[in-house]
């Protein structure tokens, strides 16, 4: 089975390092904008700002087409499998199995970042049989290369990417992890 062509299950939910990440839905609607409208996020991510209830919907329906069609996940980060708390990524792209994520500000420095890494991590290897997972990040953003760092990832010998977003260039390092 192609990694590129396999579909992934209609609902997802991955329990470990003391986190549940479960699909989003309908009642995660109105708690987004709190997670995603935040001047770090719009910076140091692709997500749409400002982020209100429309981006909300618009995010949600496209995280379940992204999903239809096999090329990524987007799982919402929790301690119990309530309340919405960040969100963790898992993409499949040509230069390898991605993972994103994005943390509400009133939800940061707890470690579920690098948590949920860890466990996106696992699935991509158990469920999904990567070799390598990969974390693309920018090096001045120092919360993202702390969770690297936290999650196992070292920083790959490879080419910046580097490309402009919402106006503003970026040049984009790539850490790795190895299945174990």
């Amino acid at each position: 089975m192609s990694s590129t062509t396999s579909s992934f299950p209609e609902r997802i939910e991955l329990s470990g390092e003391g986190l549940v990440l479960r699909d989003w839905t309908e009642e995660d609607l109105a708690a987004m904008p709190e997670l995603f409208d935040h001047p770090d996020i719009a910076y140091w991510t692709p997500i749409v700002s400002p982020f209100d209830e429309a981006a909300a919907r618009a995010r949600l329906d496209r995280d379940r087409q992204l999903r239809a069609d096999g090329t990524t996940i987007l799982l919402a980060i929790t301690v119990d499998g309530g309340a919405p708390l960040g969100e963790v990524m898992l993409r499949r792209a040509s230069e390898g199995t991605e993972l994103g994520y994005a943390i509400g500000p009133a939800h940061r420095g707890q470690g579920l970042a690098a948590r949920a890494v860890r466990v996106m991590a696992a699935y991509a290897f158990e469920q999904l049989g990567a070799r390598q997972v990969i974390l693309e990040l920018e090096a001045e953003n120092a919360a993202s290369v702390a969770v690297a760092t936290k999650a196992g990832f070292s920083l790959l010998d490879v080419p910046l990417i580097t490309g402009e977003e919402k106006g503003r260039p970026y040049a984009l390092q790539t850490w790795g992890l190895n299945r174990p």
